[in-house]
């Protein structure tokens, strides 16, 4: 679903996207598999460099995509539904992006054809991030004195 495909999904609502042209949004960044910290004050959400434990950093795929939500409980499945209140999405995000009537950006896969453009860009979270949060504990992190 390349090219062609990104030409027809730009005519369409986002609601009206088949499941899949919408799987087909995902670039593979590894973003959202990363914890995060919100300011409580601002709101602005800040990535850090932990990955959810099923994320396999290299590929940026979920080793367990299909049972995700059962082996993570805290993973948030992305949806037409819910798209638009997730504001912790990176602007680069293809939903988000979409979502929010934007084009999508230049090195998405369905914009060149080739999915390692996506960390050629140097937007993934390969060779930036560990995995196996759940071996932590986020207190611990935030409160080392």
């Amino acid at each position: 679903m390349r090219h062609s495909s990104h030409k027809l999904m730009k005519n369409k609502a986002i609601d009206e996207l088949t499941p899949a042209e919408w799987e087909s949004l995902c670039d593979h960044c590894g973003l959202c598999c990363l914890q995060k910290l919100e300011d409580e004050n601002t709101g602005k959400v800040k990535y850090i460099g932990i990955a959810c434990e099923f994320l396999d950093i290299e590929k940026c795929e979920c080793l367990v995509y299909e049972n995700r939500h059962f082996a993570n409980p805290d993973c948030v499945a992305l949806t037409r539904h819910n798209i638009r209140q997730l504001k912790w999405l990176p602007d680069s995000c293809a939903y988000r992006r979409l979502a929010e009537g934007r084009e999508l950006e230049w090195w998405h896969p369905l914009k060149t054809g080739d999915p390692a453009t996506v960390h050629q860009a140097g937007i993934s979270v390969r060779d930036k991030t560990v995995s196996g949060f759940s071996k932590f504990s986020l207190d611990r992190l935030v409160d080392i004195r």
